[in-house]
């Protein structure tokens, strides 16, 4: 017996919907990590990504425009987003960011689109997600790809002017993640539409979690076909398919919400019973039959690569710009908080990861704009940005304590800390996202032979052995390489190459290489010994997932750094390029000892620390003077962070401007504020039980002159404002009468 034919018996098949995933998408840079050789190379001549005129125009004009009409904390206290925000919406073509230009879309990059939808987020959860929606895995992507001709000429200006409203029915209450177990069923027969007798599908469905299905116009719907009479005259199980149908034909529920969390964005059910739909209905098409989970997996990329990862982003510049405001801000036993090193701790970690998060989010949509797919990464991004986002709002709700648990007008975290859980969940919850999706396609797609192997292991064909031993001998030298390179780089670490020619960047460029050298080989050594059994062992798999997304975001903070930061700007940003890459390969290392110590079998364990000579950890670690550094680094008015926090958009009153308006005061007072407590040290004066009262005797003392007075008593009534929390009346309505922000007399 061969030794194909052995292993045929004992590792399972790739199921069809598996194999569908596999099929579509690109291999990019995850390709490279996992194969040991991180491809540096590619990594610097990807175009970096830049707004377009009119993508810079639309941010500054309906964007703008857009920010100044909502009104979020009265959106989440109503029943409905407004009626002019959704027109306004709807005639400037904000559901159309992905639809080409020819078809009357805007055909923004997916950088703009992310860009746009982040933006967004900063203001408003439920508003970014209505924008999200039809700009991502939805009717609009999918007609895009796969509809005919008349399809395209008949929903996509629709569309894009706004005149539909789409929304995509996948999930249904039995199958979440398991999309290839959904109990929806098309069934091919014979009925009446337009008065005539044609073929088609009966369907029904029962679905749930359905954004903007409440006021979808539109349905795009996946279910299954079966075609138990053979009018088609194939197969009776004919697999996942999906279709385009209105709101208003015969047989179609749609309107029931549920409550996501009380963001107040519309998402709810979508049901129908025998409900009969003429084969046209099918986008592509009958030809398209059976060809829906395909199509599903290859449009991931918008949701997964873009909107997800924005709503992270967003989260993360407005957690880092209003913790460090803050900071800077408010005051504590006679110090700005910011001072205190347990304060330090938690910025620093936010300002670094918020680095990162952007670094990511650029990086990823800088992919997706060449014309990627890149499933794996995209699943990277997905889980690792929404993550990220939760751990900085938890940072940031950390800091600002009292005034972030405040719901109002003026909290700038609540909103997002309570939609946050939302991203985590959808488009393949992050636990599905990380345990199963991105090793376990990551080893699929990525390895250079190990899908072929599977199919010629499975094969039928009479050379079928001829085959799989030809991929077997590159197999093993492939491994056998790998094994090679791992210890001689663990030997001698001083061998490992880098292309970067800035001092600060090589020995981390070098870091990665080590560290991917390593993957290579723990990733081997899991196929030869666990077999089919590693797509159980999720634990294991997911760690060297950990790996490969921990050194594709160490390469993207790197790639920022290098070619998105003007050469003037990198000064400022060194710290937090210093703590974000650091902290991406703790990270990676810490998941491959990990990997090692609850590898199962102990021998295999002993010698794959022996061939990549690790027995301990060796990164360089974030340290408590970076830890200082950043800190002090972002409570500063410098240009790069600025650009880091591009995403916040203050608006005259909101909270962000509250802060801003303060910060912005103190930053412009801080000679001033120093000469108040050097005349306090010197006792000149004493201090009052207020800082106003502070100030008149600074003034009486002559320490101050009455110019530098009035800066000072404007800053004071900034900060007092920036500090303080909504309020409301016993039946919890808000108290609008506040203090004006004006000059003191």
């Amino acid at each position: 017996m061969s030794i194909r034919t052995r292993l045929k018996k004992v590792l399972p098949t790739i199921s069809t919907t598996e194999q569908e995933a596999l099929d579509a998408g690109d291999v990019w840079l995850e390709g490279s990590i996992y194969q040991g050789v991180p491809d540096f190379n590619a990594l610097k001549n990807i175009p970096v990504a830049k707004l377009s005129v009119d993508e810079q125009a639309f941010l500054d004009g309906p964007v703008a425009t857009l920010l100044e009409m909502v009104d979020n904390f009265a959106i989440q206290g109503a029943k409905h987003i407004p009626d002019d925000v959704l027109t306004f919406l709807k005639t400037n073509k904000f559901f159309s960011l992905i639809i080409p230009k020819a078809y009357g879309g805007l055909e923004f990059s997916p950088y703009a689109n992310s860009t746009i939808v982040a933006t967004i987020a900063a203001k408003s959860s439920a508003v970014a997600v209505t924008v999200m929606v039809p700009n991502s895995l939805g009717p609009g992507e999918l007609l895009m790809h796969y509809g005919t001709d008349e399809q395209r000429d008949f929903w996509l200006p629709r569309l894009a002017n706004g005149l539909e409203i789409p929304c995509f029915a996948l999930t249904s209450p039995e199958a979440g993640s398991d999309a290839g177990g959904i109990p929806d069923i098309g069934t091919v027969t014979f009925g009446e539409y337009e008065g005539n007798q044609v073929l088609g599908l009966s369907v029904t469905w029962d679905k749930r979690y359905i954004t903007l299905a409440p006021i979808a116009s539109v349905l795009g719907l996946a279910f299954k076909v079966q075609d138990p009479k053979g009018l088609l005259g194939g197969d009776e199980d004919l697999g996942i398919t999906c279709a385009l149908i209105p709101k208003a034909h015969p047989g179609v529920q749609l309107g029931n919400r549920h409550d996501p969390m009380g963001v107040n964005f519309y998402n709810g059910t979508t049901r129908g019973e025998d409900v009969f739909i003429p084969m046209e209905f099918i986008i592509g098409g009958q030809k398209n039959i059976g060809r829906g989970w395909a199509m599903l997996v290859a449009c991931l990329g918008a949701g997964r690569g873009i909107s997800l990862p924005a709503l992270g982003a967003s989260v993360s510049q407005c957690s880092f710009k209003s913790s460090a405001e803050y900071a800077a801000v408010r005051e504590q036993f006679g110090l700005s908080i910011g001072k205190f090193e347990g304060i330090q701790e938690k910025l620093a970690d936010i300002a670094g990861k918020t680095y990162l998060q952007e670094s990511m989010r650029v990086l990823t949509t800088e992919g997706l704009g060449i014309g990627l797919k890149p499933s794996v990464v995209t699943a990277i991004a997905k889980y690792h940005m929404t993550e990220l986002g939760r751990d900085i709002l938890n940072s940031a709700m950390d800091i600002q304590a009292g005034k972030a648990i405040q719901r109002g007008p003026q909290n700038t975290l609540a909103s997002g800390y309570v939609a946050q859980p939302i991203a985590i969940t959808v488009e393949g919850a992050n636990i599905l996202t990380r345990n199963l999706m991105i090793f376990g396609q990551g080893v699929m797609r990525c390895h250079p032979y190990l899908q072929s192997m599977v199919e010629a292991i499975h094969s039928d064909d009479t050379n079928a052995d001829k085959v799989f031993n030809s991929i077997f001998a590159k197999t093993v030298g492939y491994s056998v390489n790998n094994s090679l390179r791992a210890f001689r780089l663990g030997l001698l670490p001083f061998t490992a190459q880098a292309t970067s020619t800035l001092p600060e960047v090589i020995p981390y460029e070098k870091s990665v290489n080590k560290l991917a050298s390593k993957l290579a080989v723990y990733a081997d050594f899991s196929l030869l010994v666990l077999g089919g059994k590693l797509k159980q062992a999720e634990m294991l798999s997911a760690r060297l997932g950990d790996v490969m997304s921990y050194l594709y975001a160490a390469m993207a903070s790197i790639r920022y750094y290098e070619q998105k930061l003007p050469k003037e700007q990198r000064e400022q940003a060194a710290p937090y390029f210093h703590y974000a890459t650091r902290w991406s390969l703790c990270k990676a290392e810490e998941a491959l000892l990990a990997f090692l110590e609850n590898f199962p079998s102990s021998a295999t364990r002993k010698l794959m620390r022996l061939l990549t000579v690790t027995y301990s950890a060796k990164m360089p670690k974030v340290n408590d003077d970076l830890v200082r550094e950043l800190a002090e680094q972002a409570q500063l008015n410098t240009e790069f962070k600025r650009n880091l926090t591009h995403l916040i958009k203050p608006i005259p009153g909101d909270g962000n401007d509250i802060n801003e308006q303060a910060y912005l005061a103190k930053m412009d007072c801080l000679p001033l504020l120093a000469k108040v407590k050097k005349g306090l040290r010197s006792r000149q004066f004493k201090a009052g039980t207020r800082f106003s009262i502070t100030l008149d005797a600074a003034l009486e003392a002559k320490v101050i002159e009455l110019s530098e007075h009035k800066l000072l008593q404007d800053y004071n009534l900034k900060r007092e404002r920036a500090i303080r929390v909504d309020e409301f009346d016993f039946d919890m309505n808000l108290i609008t009468e506040k203090a004006e922000l004006k000059i003191a007399n």
